[in-house]
């Protein structure tokens, strides 16, 4: 029987002593492949700042991944195109932005972009991976 195919009680039962070297490789997988914390709230930021920091961290991925997406179908843009083309707010686009530049998602074009409110923004595009 295939690894993969095999059940979790299967494995468990023919493979006891191998239980604590696959949690380890999990383990340091997790370590490795984590994704970065961000600071989202300074130590002097009142209590509902922390509250909300904690409360977007369930959809950060989602957020990077649909900013991504927009990118990739629509090309270059700024913050405000984004946010229209994806129903997500301006503020919850531009707080993703520079994570997702850290991460080396996306990069700035070096172009700048009228905003909503006719000001210059700048322009995003999705890093071309090969």
């Amino acid at each position: 029987m295939l690894w993969t195919a095999m059940s979790d009680e299967h494995r468990r039962s023919e493979y006891p002593h191998l239980k604590e070297k696959i949690m380890d490789i999990k383990s340091a997988f997790e370590r490795i492949f984590q994704m970065p914390e961000f600071p989202r709230v300074r130590k002097t930021d009142p209590e509902t700042s922390f509250e909300a920091a904690e409360a977007i961290k369930p959809v950060i991925n989602d957020h990077h991944r649909i900013i991504q997406a927009c990118l990739q179908e629509y090309g270059a843009l700024g913050k405000d195109g984004i946010a229209a083309l994806t129903n997500l707010d301006g503020n919850q686009v531009a707080r993703r932005l520079n994570e997702m530049r850290v991460l080396g998602l996306i990069y700035l074009t070096g172009n700048t972009v009228k905003s909503n409110s006719g000001r210059n923004e700048r322009e995003w595009n999705v890093v071309q991976k090969d």
